[in-house]
């Protein structure tokens, strides 16, 4: 007879999996015993980095990645980037540690009572199972719901006294999980472009998650459309140095109204209509223009306000849609913004950076008072070139560059990182530097939750407290953790601290003083 252990790790391998990601806890010591030869252990210092490199790395790679918690403690840890993992749509396998299940009466230490509940709503699926002999089949069951579209995050809760009990070896399917747009619904989105005078192209992170760069590209160009990024997209969905790219959708519903109103008709991709961050009032697009959504998602198709919503694969429908349409010339693309004055502000170090990367390097960003700056200043220009985080929680970007660095046959990834996100997760270093991840972390210093204070005025507030965090030696922090690592402060040691960091091969950290910051 074959173990539990052995069913999952041929279950893991099945499903294309050689890596753990975990933190490693009592009731987790029988898994990590079975580990077998040239499977690797990714060791994070806390759950949440745990989770954010899987997170990384799945995105990155287009696999399923496996992670391991340590009981309910464990998973309570992770809560913040499970939940980022779930907006994000990504395939991660949890593993939880539970105690013997003997024991489980009485009450015991590290006992979770109600495991499966504990990660949910942000799982699509998850499970305690019955018997020890149960647990491969769910490992099995539970890679087919994390890679089902829409993708996601599932849970399994693993009694430590299962790994070793015996069990019959699950049958192990293939599936192929793509499902495309139906004719109808490719023939009247098409109609609704064709039958207008100015249409425009929403893209959402689906359209990464799909693959469908360059069809969205393609159908841009066939059908003469501005493209612009849905809110608080979470991927790359269209090159921004493209004369079609409009620019970004911010999460204000009259300020979209606003900026879609030139346009008569709307087709919306791999989002929902739209992602808000404040309460808004009147229509949700302009009225006079007809609407089209395509998503693989059907929450995004259960909250359609109107319009016309079908159902399937993004990147295959956009492929069909730019071969059907009409082809029509262009408008003239907008203008692009002026170059900044030099200073130690967001905007100057952005184009610097944006001048000296590697044409080839990722992006991973977790900056958000520099949004603005790096939308006008630092375009995304490739596939697979962007990551940031859809949930709004902070502590994902740092891992997230690891993970993603990991999965990249060695391309410079940029870690734009502001200073309070950056807190979250700082013990993220260690692993960079334990794994020799090719990441640049850049810290843009301004010694205070300065996005807050930006949100803080639609409540007419304007004395905010608890947002000044001055103090911190991230520079410090980082060598400490084995990093080396340069802290600027004068606008003459920005290119010579980027290029130095671009060109390692290894994990750097520069820490950028911005003007007005309390140690400026």
């Amino acid at each position: 007879m074959t173990t539990v252990s052995e069913a999952a790790f041929a279950v893991f391998r099945h499903f294309g999996v050689d890596a753990l990601f975990g933190n490693p806890g009592s009731t987790e010591l029988p898994l990590l015993r079975a580990l077998p030869d040239g499977f690797d252990y990714v060791l994070g210092l806390n759950e949440a980095v745990v989770v954010g490199m899987a997170d990384g790395y799945a995105q990155a790679s287009g696999r399923p990645a496996l992670v391991n918690l340590h009981s309910s403690a464990g998973t309570g840890h992770a809560m913040g980037n499970l939940f980022t993992a779930f907006r994000n749509g990504t395939p991660l396998v949890i593993t939880a540690g539970q105690q013997a299940r003997s024991i489980l009466p009485h009450d015991p230490f590290l006992g979770a009572e109600r495991a499966t509940e504990f990660p949910r709503p942000f799982v699509k699926w998850a499970a305690e199972p019955l018997r020890a002999e149960d647990v491969p089949a769910a490992l099995a069951r539970a890679f087919h719901v994390a890679l089902t579209p829409p993708m996601g995050p599932v849970f399994v809760s693993i009694p430590v006294d299962d790994w070793d009990r015996e069990c019959a070896m699950p049958v192990l399917p293939e599936l192929l999980l793509v499902s495309l747009p139906s004719s109808e619904g490719i023939a009247r989105l098409a109609a609704l472009l064709d039958g207008a005078s100015r249409p425009a192209l929403v893209l959402g992170t689906g359209v990464a998650r799909c693959g469908g760069w360059a069809a969205g590209i393609a159908l841009a160009e066939a059908a003469g459309a501005d493209v612009w990024a849905a809110p608080f997209a979470a991927r790359e969905t269209f090159p921004e140095d493209h004369p079609r790219f409009a620019g970004f959708l911010p999460a204000f519903r009259e300020e979209i109204v606003r900026r879609l109103a030139p346009y008569d008709a709307l087709l919306v991709a791999g989002a929902g209509v739209f992602t808000y961050h404040a309460e808004g009032f009147g229509p949700h697009w302009p009225e006079h223009a007809a609407l089209g959504l395509l998503s693989d998602d059907p929450r995004h198709l259960a909250s359609l306000p109107g319009g016309l919503g079908v159902l399937g694969d993004i990147g295959a429908g956009l492929a069909a849609l730019a071969a059907r349409v009409r082809r029509r010339p262009a408008p003239p693309p907008a203008p692009r913004a002026a170059p900044p004055v030099p200073g130690m502000t967001q905007a100057h170090v952005l184009a610097r950076l944006a001048a000296l990367r590697p044409d080839d390097a990722i992006l991973v960003e977790e900056a958000p008072t520099a949004r603005g700056a790096m939308h006008d200043h630092l375009p995304v220009r490739h596939e697979k070139g962007f990551f940031t985080c859809a949930s709004g929680g902070l502590g994902y970007g740092l891992p997230a560059a690891i993970g993603v660095a990991r999965a990249s046959g060695g391309r410079k990834v940029i870690a734009l990182l502001g200073d309070g996100s950056a807190m979250y997760t700082v013990q993220g270093l260690w692993s960079a530097a334990a794994q020799g991840s090719n990441v640049s972390f850049v810290i843009l210093n301004n010694g205070r939750y300065a996005a807050l204070d930006q949100f803080s005025k639609l409540f007419a507030m304007t004395h905010l407290p608890g947002t000044e965090i001055g103090g911190i030696d991230f520079a410090g922090l980082a060598e400490g953790m084995g990093l080396a690592a340069r802290r600027i402060t004068e606008v003459d040691e920005i290119d010579a601290a980027l290029q130095w960091s671009l060109a390692a091969r290894g994990p750097t950290l520069v820490e950028v003083m911005l003007a007005g910051s309390p140690e400026e």
